[in-house]
């Protein structure tokens, strides 16, 4: 098991090297394209995904058609989000309005699954829900685009692990993976047209670490759920939040002021108990099914 564990805060450091260098692009090119290509490099990781028995057309035939094409809305959606949240928005920041994703799923699972949720579970959610209005400060303070976004890639990716759920087991890990990526190839490649902008030697340099870093995170999430169990590979992701805090500081020389620190500390505590939750109720084989 701490190998798996390993496994998975790697996956979650590649994850947040991805991104940091969408921040570096620093919009200079459109935010469709940066999700084509990367998007494109992602599908190096297919092969490393598909076991032997599995066929090609498996990418992006299912056997939930509605499911798959779901997981593909939500792929383009959250990909191109969270491209323009980390190009507006200190690193920091960003990650903890993503960070929203499980409160997001815990009222997702009421609404959709008609889930039994406990006053514990909605505290969590209130407390994630001040830590929002901290870190937006509206009315107090100028809200971009990049907050939208960022909150916009935390509710998809929270209807993507809904779609898991729905999906059951039955369904194939290529099949998942694969219309999470050819959602955001096809919306992304017919987007950028209008405005195509050809990349410079660096831009593409940038564009290869965001795709590449990104496959090989799926990669190493694969081999780490099979070395140890999701309730313990699952919190490694919070450990973004060290590498965006790295990030901010090293790379991009940003600065979050005390008050946005209180917010961004609501809404990991508010995740992190939401998690412990759900995983504290939850059978091994529904966890299993949001792999």
């Amino acid at each position: 098991m701490f190998k798996g564990v390993l496994l998975g805060f790697a996956c979650y450091a590649a994850y947040a090297i991805s991104d940091a260098f969408v921040k570096l692009l620093d919009g200079s090119l459109p935010s469709y394209e940066v999700v084509f290509f990367g998007a494109l490099l992602m599908l190096v990781a297919v092969p490393f995904l598909k076991k032997p028995q599995d066929r090609w057309r498996e990418v992006v035939v299912a056997r939930k058609p509605t499911i798959w094409l779901l997981r593909a809305f939500c792929g383009a959606a959250g990909n191109l989000t969270s491209v323009i949240a980390f190009t507006h928005l200190p690193m920091a920041e960003a990650f903890a309005l993503i960070f929203l994703m499980p409160i997001f799923v815990t009222v997702l699972s009421v609404l959709l699954l008609r889930e039994e949720v406990h006053w514990r579970r909605w505290t969590a959610v209130a407390v994630g829900f001040i830590g929002v209005l901290v870190v937006l400060r509206p009315g107090f303070r100028q809200l971009s685009q990049g907050h939208v976004a960022a909150i916009l890639c935390g509710l998809t990716g929270a209807v993507s692990v809904i779609s898991l759920r729905m999906a059951g087991p039955e369904e194939k890990r290529v099949t998942l993976y694969g219309a999470g990526v050819i959602g955001p190839l096809v919306a992304g490649g017919i987007l950028m047209l209008p405005h195509f902008v050809w990349p410079s030697a660096t831009q593409w340099g940038l564009i290869a670490g965001y795709g590449l870093l990104a496959g090989l995170a799926a990669i190493l999430m694969m081999y780490s759920t099979r070395l140890a169990p999701v309730s313990a590979v699952a919190p490694t992701q919070y450990s973004q939040m060290l590498w965006a805090i790295g990030f901010g500081a090293w790379l991009f020389h940003s600065r979050v002021d005390a008050i946005t620190w209180v917010g961004i500390a609501l809404i990991l505590a508010s995740g992190l108990v939401t998690f412990i939750r759900w995983n504290q109720i939850a059978s091994w084989r529904r966890r299993m099914r949001i792999v």
